[in-house]
């Protein structure tokens, strides 16, 4: 049983409001303290617990028998910071309950562990203010480094407070924060929806993602006119990456649909709200709509039917996100520009159905309809 254990069966079989007598609290003394009763100053007494100082034996007798008599336990948080470290790092991301967030937060506790690292972590909800006052808190505890997670373009103020860290690494939207981006190929996966599409027949194409004005969006678009032979999607609507989002860009989708056969869905969690409309509508995939998502973190495999997929590298996202904020060498300023962009895959599965191309000619374009 350990000593968290113990407390607990203390705490249900005698509650501390019918303890009785004082109740002792133990005294932690400083290394001023230890350096006072020892006649020394309080570099010497640092100096020589941590190694770095030889001292005549008289002298050193006097330091541990001080130590003892005041059992004396070093801060190890208050060591660190003296040396010029804390060994944490700041996590901050839109939404923990998001599968996508979680298991990119898991991949990153997981590899920080590795280094010795902790990690803290800030769930913003989407908010603007809450992410300003992570980035703020992030700065104010002297963390070792920054992981910042962001699913819309940083205003003003968390830019301000960016600007004060000296560590940080942008994760998944390679966003304007004057700080290397590790993002997966969004231009890539794009083009391999759109490849995919293309070969089994698609010619009318719709896209349903997130925001118009993300980097990661804009990428993934123009990689779906790559695939698609420069044809551009008939319609794109755009929101945040969410189930709700889903839902209402779906039903603009089947109130405004002009022939398409197909939807290249942003993500797992805007990919769940139209197939709740979807099956709401009578609406069958992939006979009357053929769909892709993007990330492939939840169980589509288990779907009806599977989805077909464009699988990120979530746990690698991670991980190399680390690495750069820990290993990188931040003396040379060309990491701050520094893109480091994994692939990703197509995962077919049997959401997208062969058909027959239309006879229609439909002209190359950078034109489409958006919402």
């Amino acid at each position: 049983m350990t000593r968290h254990d113990i407390r607990l069966v203390n705490w249900f079989t005698k509650p501390p409001s019918l303890s009785t007598g004082p109740r002792v609290t133990k005294v932690r003394h400083s290394l001023k303290d230890v350096a006072r009763h020892a006649s020394v100053s309080v570099a010497t007494v640092s100096r020589y617990l941590n190694g770095n100082l030889d001292l005549p034996a008289n002298t050193r007798g006097r330091i541990d028998a001080a130590v003892t008599r005041l059992d004396y336990t070093p801060n190890p948080h208050a060591r660190r910071l003296s040396l010029g470290r804390s060994d944490s790092i700041a996590l901050i991301l839109p939404d923990i309950a998001n599968p996508f967030f979680s298991r990119l937060a898991a991949a990153i506790a997981s590899r920080a562990e590795e280094s010795g690292q902790m990690v803290t972590l800030h769930a913003t909800m989407n908010r603007p203010d809450r992410e300003a006052a992570a980035v703020e808190a992030a700065g104010r505890n002297m963390v070792d480094g920054l992981i910042l997670v962001t699913d819309h373009v940083p205003d003003d103020e968390v830019l301000r407070h960016l600007g004060r860290l000296s560590r940080i690494v942008v994760l998944d939207e390679g966003v304007s924060a004057n700080a290397p981006c590790v993002l997966c190929d969004n231009r890539q996966g794009g083009e391999l929806a759109g490849r995919h599409l293309w070969t089994t027949g698609h010619r009318r194409v719709g896209y349903i993602g997130g925001r118009a004005d993300l980097p990661g969006t804009v990428a993934r678009l123009d990689g779906l006119r790559e695939g698609m032979h420069g044809i551009a999607p008939v319609s794109v609507y755009a929101d945040s990456h969410t189930r709700t989002s889903g839902r209402e860009l779906a039903l603009r989708f089947l109130e405004r649909r002009r022939g398409e056969t197909a939807l290249f869905v942003g993500s797992d969690e805007l990919c769940v709200g139209v197939l709740e409309i979807f099956r709401e509508r009578g609406v069958r995939v992939p006979d009357d709509v053929s769909i892709i998502s993007f990330d492939d973190v939840r169980p589509l495999h288990l779907f009806a039917p599977a989805i077909t997929a464009i699988t990120q590298p979530v746990e690698r996202l991670g991980q190399c996100a680390v690495d750069l904020l820990l290993r990188g060498d931040w003396t040379d300023p060309a990491i701050r520009t520094e893109i480091r962009r994994l692939p990703v895959h197509l995962t077919e599965r049997a959401s997208v159905r062969r058909i027959e191309p239309r006879q229609e000619t439909i002209e190359p374009t950078n034109k489409e309809t958006r919402s």
